[in-house]
């Protein structure tokens, strides 16, 4: 039996993200730790932490491989 793949909930009733919640969706999706991230954007990882939950919420996501997907299907 071959596993289904969902989608993570990016239809036009999505909430838009933010600026720096795309930004940081990205630099996850690209394969950055909560650290690299913070570093590269010169924030700290607590505040990359919360960026990431609040995209979650958003997107009702809720692992870093959906998070990548979403990236993609965003075109992020």
């Amino acid at each position: 039996m071959t596993p289904t793949l969902t989608t993570p909930h990016t239809t036009a009733t999505t909430p838009e993200l933010a600026p720096r919640e795309q930004e940081t969706l990205r630099h996850i999706a690209a394969g950055h730790t909560y650290h690299q991230t913070a570093r590269h954007m010169g924030l700290s990882p607590h505040t990359v932490d919360a960026y990431l939950r609040r995209i979650r919420t958003k997107l009702n996501i809720t692992t870093t491989a959906e998070m990548t997907r979403a990236a993609i299907t965003l075109g992020l």
